[in-house]
C-alpha cells in the first residue's frame, strides 16, 4: 500500500497532472508510471491480436476457417474457467513480486515458443495460439489492476486511476495501429510477435522500476491473511450466490446472450474476411492471405478503439445522465439488431464491417459502463464472488453456445452468412427483453437502497 505522502510542496509534475486529476504532492511520479505500463500492455496484447486473427483464420481448410475461429473460442472458453482459478489460487499462495515476475516471465517464454513453431511450421499451432491468448490477456491484465489497487487504496486510486486508465484506453489505438503497420510491411507473424515480447519485457520493466519507488510499499499487501478457500470451493460460492437471486441470473443470462450474438457475428466477420483474402491474393492484389488478414484486422481494431474512447468522453456520462441505466443497457442490442437486420437482408460486406466496428465500440464503452453499473445494488459478496463466476463462466458459455450454433448451422442445415445473421437477430429480441428486466430490477433495487439509508 502507498504509504503516506509527507506535507512537502508539489512538484511541477504533480502540478501539471492537477489538469487531469486531484494529485497531491509527490504522487504524480508513480502514477505515471503506473500509465506506462499499462499502457505498454495494452500495446502489446492489440500487437498481439492482430496476430491472433490472420494465423487461425490461416490454419487448416481455408474453406473452414471461419469455422475453426469460432470452435477455438468455445475451446478457449473451456480452458478459461481452470486457468482463472489457478490464477486465483496463485494470488493467495504466492506474493505479489514473485507472482507478477513470474507470470510476465512465463508469457514472454510462451511467446518465444510460439515464435520458433511458427517458424518450424507445427500444424495447426495457430489454433492454440488463439487459445493461449485469451488466458495471456485475462491474467495479465486482471493482475495490473490487482497491482494497482496494491499501490493505493481506495481514496488515493479514486482520485488517482483516471490518469492510469489513459494508458488502458490509449494503448488498444496504438496497438492496433502498429499491427497493421507491421502486416503492412509484409513481415511474417512470428516477426511481428517479437514486437509484442520486446514490449512484454518492457512492461516487467516497469514493474521493477514500480518495486524500487520509495511511495510504493507491497508489504501489507504480502501479509494479509487470506480466508483458505480452495479455488473449487470459491466458485461454487459464486454460483451459489447468482442462482440464489433472480437479480443476478439476469446479468448473467444477459451476458450468455451478449457473448452469443458477438462470436456469431465474428463469426461473419471473418467469413467476409478470409473470402477477401483468398480473392486479393488470386487477382495479384496482395501477396499473403495472413499478411492480408493481419493488415485487415489491424486497422479494425483501430478503429473500433478510436471509436470506443470517443464514445466513452463524449456519449457515456451524458446517456447515464439523461436515461440512466436503461440508456446503457439498451443502446448495444439496439445498435446490434440494426447490424445484423441489415446483414440478413443482404448489405454489402463494406457496411457491415463499419456497421460491426461501431458495434464493438459501443460493446467496449457503454455495455462496459452497463456491465459495471449493474452490479452497483448488489453486496460485496455478490460483487466479488458472484461476479468473478459471471465474468468467466457465463461470458464464456455464450462464445460455446456459439460454437454450437456455428457447427450446427454448417453441418447439418447449409446456413450462409444471412442465416447466421437471422440467427442473431431472433436471439437479440430475448436480449431486448432480459435488458428491460434488468432495468426495472435495477431500479427497484435502487429505491430499496435508497429507502434504507434515508433517516426515519
Amino acid at each position: 500500500m502507498t504509504t503516506k505522502s509527507s506535507k512537502e510542496s508539489p512538484g511541477l509534475l504533480d502540478r501539471a497532472l492537477r489538469l487531469f486529476a486531484d494529485v497531491r504532492a509527490g504522487e504524480g511520479a508513480t502514477a505515471l508510471i503506473l500509465m506506462a505500463g499499462i499502457f505498454l500492455l495494452m500495446v502489446s496484447y492489440y500487437v498481439i491480436k492482430t496476430v491472433r486473427e490472420p494465423w487461425i483464420l490461416t490454419t487448416g481448410d481455408p474453406d473452414a476457417a471461419a469455422e475453426l475461429k469460432t470452435y477455438a473460442a468455445a475451446v478457449q472458453a473451456a480452458v478459461l474457467i481452470p486457468a482463472t482459478l489457478g490464477y486465483s489460487w496463485l494470488s493467495r499462495n504466492v506474493g505479489t513480486k514473485k507472482l507478477v515476475v513470474g507470470l510476465l516471465v512465463f508469457f514472454t517464454i510462451c511467446i518465444e515458443l510460439f515464435y520458433f513453431g511458427a517458424k518450424a511450421e507445427v500444424s495447426f499451432l495457430g489454433f492454440v495460439f488463439f487459445v493461449w491468448v485469451g488466458i495471456f490477456s485475462l491474467s495479465v491484465i486482471a493482475q495490473f489492476w490487482s497491482f494497482a489497487n496494491d499501490v493505493y487504496d481506495r481514496e488515493r486510486g479514486e482520485r488517482l486511476f483516471p490518469i492510469v486508465t489513459v494508458g488502458m484506453t490509449a494503448g488498444p489505438v496504438v496497438g492496433s495501429k502498429l499491427g497493421a503497420i507491421l502486416f503492412d510491411w509484409d513481415l511474417p507473424f512470428w516477426d511481428v510477435l517479437q514486437v509484442s515480447a520486446a514490449l512484454l519485457v518492457l512492461h516487467l520493466l516497469v514493474y521493477l522500476w514500480l518495486f524500487r519507488r520509495p511511495d510504493v510499499d507491497l508489504s501489507a499487501g504480502d501479509e494479509d491473511e487470506h480466508e483458505q478457500k480452495g479455488a473449487l470451493a470459491a466458485a461454487a460460492e459464486g454460483f451459489k450466490l447468482i442462482f440464489a437471486k433472480p437479480y443476478i441470473r439476469l446479468i448473467a443470462l444477459l451476458l450468455i446472450l451478449l457473448n452469443l450474438v458477438n462470436t456469431t457475428g465474428e463469426y461473419i466477420l471473418s467469413t467476409y474476411v478470409v473470402e477477401m483474402a483468398n480473392d486479393a491474393v488470386a487477382s495479384g492484389e496482395a501477396n499473403d492471405a495472413g499478411a492480408f488478414i493481419g493488415a485487415f484486422y489491424g486497422d479494425f481494431f483501430f478503429w473500433v478503439n478510436l471509436c470506443g474512447v470517443l464514445i466513452q468522453a463524449l456519449v457515456a456520462s451524458r446517456i447515464v445522465k439523461y436515461a440512466g441505466i436503461g440508456g446503457l443497457l439498451f443502446a448495444l442490442p439496439v445498435v446490434v439488431l440494426a447490424n445484423y437486420s441489415l446483414v440478413a437482408f443482404g448489405v454489402a460486406f463494406t457496411t457491415f464491417r463499419w456497421m460491426k466496428t461501431g458495434e464493438n465500440a459501443v460493446d467496449y464503452s457503454l455495455m462496459n459502463n452497463a456491465k459495471a453499473q449493474l452490479w452497483l445494488p448488489t453486496t460485496r459478496e455478490e460483487k466479488y464472488a458472484a461476479k468473478q463466476t459471471t465474468d468467466t463462466f457465463f461470458v464464456r458459455l455464450g462464445d460455446m453456445v456459439s460454437a454450437g450454433v456455428v457447427y450446427a448451422g454448417t453441418t447439418f442445415f447449409e446456413f450462409g452468412v444471412r442465416h447466421f445473421a437471422m440467427f442473431n437477430v431472433a436471439i437479440i429480441l430475448v436480449w431486448l427483453g432480459v435488458a428491460w428486466l434488468l432495468t426495472r430490477s435495477y431500479k427497484k433495487l435502487e429505491g430499496e437502497a435508497r429507502s434504507d439509508t434515508e433517516p426515519a
